[in-house]
């Protein structure tokens, strides 16, 4: 199956559509020679409206620390972007609610079999990193940050880089000295 068939297989999936109160629009980019996967949460509610992938606040935030120009970002020959969830779930207290559970073993694997083996992928907030790094659940998110290099050079977890991650920041300064640098050198050795 190509890239574009599965991208189409996808785009028409309604399997958590009863669940779905603004409606389904699956949000995903890929294709076989993006060597930087980025996984996080579940489109938010512009996401959803706009159906462009980190099309947000959060968005702006994640290509400021990955130093990915919008080019680089939304080109799907360099760059995969493959949420937890591929439709925004609605709003919960605090923020949104969790991606469906049902997202990530539909169509993840068949994804990422398609993708380079040589790729980074980063692991955006604490769905994605409790999914691809099953071992490391016992350690906080701000941990497995932390101990980024524990999991290289396949992946780099992440927080979310939602308008909140400005106070997690603050909080932990060894993020920007330490991190975004590492972080910036490795996006840059897979999207050149």
């Amino acid at each position: 199956m190509s890239h574009e068939a599965l991208a189409s297989e996808i785009a028409g999936c309604r399997i958590c559509a009863a669940h779905l109160p603004h409606g389904v629009r699956p949000v995903t980019s890929f294709s076989p020679t993006a060597r930087l996967l980025i996984i996080g949460q579940a489109p938010g509610s512009k996401v959803h409206e706009t159906g462009i992938p980190w099309d947000d606040a959060s968005g702006d935030r994640l290509r400021e620390w990955t130093g990915l120009a919008k080019y680089q970002m939304y080109d799907p020959a360099r760059v995969a972007l493959v949420p937890m969830g591929f439709c925004y779930p609605g709003k919960a207290s605090g923020g949104d609610k969790p991606p469906r559970p049902e997202c990530a073993p539909q169509w993840h694997d068949r994804v990422l079999e398609m993708l380079p083996k040589d790729r980074l992928t980063l692991l955006v907030g604490t769905y994605a990193q409790a999914h691809y790094l099953p071992h490391a659940r016992k350690l906080s998110m701000t941990e497995r940050v932390r101990h980024f290099r524990d999991f290289l050079p396949h992946f780099l977890p992440l927080p979310h880089p939602a308008w909140r991650s400005a106070i997690w920041m603050k909080q932990n300064p060894w993020f920007e000295a330490e991190v975004l640098p590492e972080l910036r050198e490795c996006v840059r050795a897979r999207v050149a």
